[in-house]
């Protein structure tokens, strides 16, 4: 144990050593520890200024580790002191990506090309702001999107598939008819259970688009025992990912058909790799988490009456906009209880009163609200004079329907329409009915 406890010390005083080392350049540790020195340092005997550090030499693997490590700690930090996304100079060279990508603790392979090199450099240069706003929701939806990976054994990694899906905005409509979150189609997302009609959309329902998403692609990882072709799949569909593995001979590999897939597919497995580094690696590149505000922690009531967003904001005193943002997938701001239970998120602070006040919420403005649809109407018939009085005319022996409609001055399909009468055949007795 005290042998050990000395290797840890060299070790600690290696990385001392290395501290005024810039992050984004590894080259300039030129030595190479020998660890087999070190285990002959490490004795009882040896003391720590007989250790000659200008003779240890440093394997480049460790070389690596030691930079990741080094910069780990800066990202400590970082933390504890302010943080100004804006403030940047820094261009971090291929090595030193390419060796980020290859020590995150990823399932999912993470290579490294000059495509995946411009997307970075978008995330990480030109979009600043915006993964500093993705860090900051991510606090919201991360959580639940791992949560839900977790649960299915998938790779955490596909938490960042929202990113650049739908750039974390829950009400995102792509031009395609896309919604929410993770963009499912109408046809997929009523495939994996979500409900979508006029006053109801679930896949903007962050919590049920997430369990519908994550049975997606663990069917399509299952079709295809590959994540780059999952995603890819994901983003244009099962059938051209097979039409390229078809034409690039049957190699089922992403980068062998990518030349086969269609152009915007082409781009996503790279974007998908930049959105992975960048946010991982944020705090490398001065991106703060910004500060978004969301009621966080939230909780859900189920309710089986039909209740407006209105009701519960003015009751509740609490900002429509806020009930709004909890609940995106409620397209008219009506939650349908009284065809099925539904639930509604609320900050748990106003569960309890909601509860409370239930009847309330139910009862304020309720006529204006939500009973203002007819559910039976009485059709009006239309006369061709004023003040529509009814008129009864027996039918003789010998007259016709248009004789009818000349003595009363009415036309022939009035009359039709007004006693449902098809043809032209009438009978003595019968009463016609006339308004005028």
């Amino acid at each position: 144990m005290r042998m050990l406890l000395k290797k840890l010390i060299i070790v600690v005083l290696l990385f001392q050593s290395f501290q005024m080392l810039a992050l984004t350049d590894t080259d300039f540790i030129k030595e190479t520890v020998d660890f087999a020195m070190i285990d002959s340092l490490a004795v009882d005997s040896v003391t720590w200024d007989s250790i000659p550090l200008d003779s240890i030499q440093v394997p480049d693997e460790v070389t690596y580790a030691l930079d990741h490590m080094l910069s780990n700690w800066f990202q400590d930090k970082a933390k504890k002191s302010q943080c100004d996304t804006t403030t940047f100079d820094v261009q971090v060279p291929d090595s030193v990506v390419k060796l980020r990508l290859s020590l995150m603790p990823c399932v999912m392979e993470m290579p490294f090309n000059h495509h995946v090199r411009s997307f970075i450099d978008l995330y990480t240069v030109k979009r600043r702001s915006q993964v500093s706003y993705f860090r900051g929701l991510g606090d919201y939806y991360f959580r639940l999107f791992e949560q839900e990976l977790d649960k299915n054994d998938l790779p955490f990694e596909l938490k960042y598939l929202p990113v650049i899906e739908s750039a974390l905005n829950v009400t995102a409509v792509s031009r395609a008819g896309a919604a929410g979150l993770w963009q499912f189609m109408s046809a997929t997302g009523r495939m994996y259970g979500l409900e979508i009609n006029s006053l109801i959309d679930e896949r903007m329902d962050p919590y049920k688009s997430t369990h519908a998403a994550v049975k997606y692609l663990k069917d399509l990882y299952a079709i295809y025992g590959d994540w780059h072709l999952v995603i890819a799949a994901y983003n244009c569909g099962p059938g051209n990912v097979n039409k390229a593995i078809r034409r690039a001979g049957g190699k089922q590999d992403y980068w062998a058909i990518y030349p086969f897939l269609p152009a915007e597919t082409r781009g996503y497995v790279p974007i998908f790799i930049a959105a992975n580094y960048a946010l991982y690696y944020a705090d490398a590149h001065n991106i703060c988490k910004a500060e978004v505000e969301l009621p966080h922690p939230i909780d859900t009531v189920i309710i089986n009456q039909r209740i407006h967003f209105e009701q519960i904001a003015s009751v509740l005193n609490v900002p429509k906009e806020q009930i709004k943002m909890l609940n995106p997938q409620y397209r008219r701001e009506i939650i349908t209880g009284d065809l099925k239970p539904y639930s509604v998120a609320l900050p748990v602070s106003l569960t309890g009163m909601f509860i409370d006040k239930f009847e309330e919420i139910t009862a304020y403005k309720a006529d204006s609200l939500i009973n203002n649809r007819r559910a039976e109407v009485s059709t009006a018939l239309a006369s061709s004079g004023a003040g529509g009085n009814v008129t009864y005319h027996t039918v003789r022996s010998g007259q016709t329907l248009s004789g009818i409609a000349a003595r009363y001055g009415v036309s022939v399909t009035r009359l039709r329409q007004w006693n449902n009468i098809r043809g032209s055949l009438i009978r003595p007795g019968q009463r016609i009915k006339i308004i005028k």
